[in-house]
């Protein structure tokens, strides 16, 4: 009966890990791109990684825009490392029309999104969190 009963309360305490979001899931506004253009990605899981997808965007002057990248995912792959730091993920720049093999830092409610192609490295800017 102790057995079973330290069994369920190990299933218990694995479930609940299991349910508890991740602190880089929710809605990010990213840094301005090359045109002064702004999106709102939404990250969540998908599967072991994490990905997100441009669900609104905006010109420079924060007025919402038409664009045919909503909708269109912009980070995939992206591993949880710890400590905030999320590794071997893409993202692609819808500005430059490039996908990068990124990195990104979580820190408080600041997500520090870097990547490179080709050798060439680009800083993606910090995006603030929406919710």
């Amino acid at each position: 009966m102790k057995r079973m009963m330290m069994t369920v309360l190990a299933s218990m305490a694995f479930a609940g890990a299991a349910f508890a979001a991740d602190p880089v899931e929710g809605i990010w506004k990213t840094a301005p791109d090359d045109n002064g253009n702004f999106g709102h990605i939404d990250v969540k899981a998908c599967g072991p990684a994490f990905c997100g997808t441009l669900i609104k965007a905006f010109d420079g002057s924060g007025a919402q825009i038409e664009s045919p990248n909503v909708g269109r995912q912009i980070i995939w792959d992206m591993m949880a490392k710890g400590d905030g730091n999320y590794e071997d993920g893409k993202v692609w720049s819808p500005d430059r029309d490039k996908t990068y093999n990124s990195y990104m830092i979580l820190k408080g409610d600041g997500l520090s999104v870097k990547g490179c192609v080709l050798g060439i490295c680009r800083d993606g800017g910090t995006w603030s969190r929406v919710n």
